[in-house]
């Protein structure tokens, strides 16, 4: 899938494959810096590349699973996923991910990836509902997320500690 970005730039949208593995751990390495948004910090995203591609391969092949990128030529500058339980009970329901380099901010980039995360999960004939969670003062991305029709539903408090202040973390679904 390719678009184009506010602005002149055409990105490239596929999803990861295990050959992927290394640039997708550097970009959450970058990333992390550039937001306190997110669970982990710069250079917090640990894991091992053998694992994560083992991960990646897994993931492909779950019916309720994806992980897309998004590229500008051949850097990654998005990342969407949605995973799911592979148990019966839970398997219904799909966890999303969203990471978007901060220059790329504010530019259709964020909502393109929801909307095909979205799209996708609809036609995979096992999601029925999306979930994700953000932190509550995440103002921009929660207003995302409403517009495209996923609701409050709960708050966990002081889930998160950055640099001596506790934040409350936000739980938003979006039944397809």
């Amino acid at each position: 899938m390719k678009f184009q970005l506010k602005g002149e730039n055409e990105v490239t949208v596929k999803e990861a494959t295990k050959e992927y593995a290394q640039q997708i751990i550097d970009f959450y390495n970058i990333v992390g810096g550039e937001t306190d948004f997110l669970s982990f910090g710069k250079d917090g995203f640990k894991r091992d590349v053998e694992e994560y591609r083992t991960f990646i391969e897994s993931t492909k092949q779950e019916q309720n699973s994806i992980i897309l990128l998004a590229f500008l030529k051949d850097e990654i500058i998005g990342l969407g996923s949605i995973t799911s339980s592979q148990k019966d009970r839970t398997k219904h329901v799909g966890i999303l991910g969203i990471v978007v380099s901060k220059r790329y901010i504010g530019l259709g980039l964020g909502r393109a990836l929801m909307e095909k995360m979205i799209q996708w999960a609809s036609a995979n004939g096992m999601t029925n509902k999306i979930s994700l969670v953000t932190r509550e003062d995440n103002v921009q991305a929660i207003e995302l997320y409403e517009k495209l029709g996923f609701e409050k539903e709960g708050l966990v408090k002081r889930e998160s500690l950055i640099d001596g202040v506790y934040y409350n973390t936000l739980l938003m679904g979006l039944f397809l």
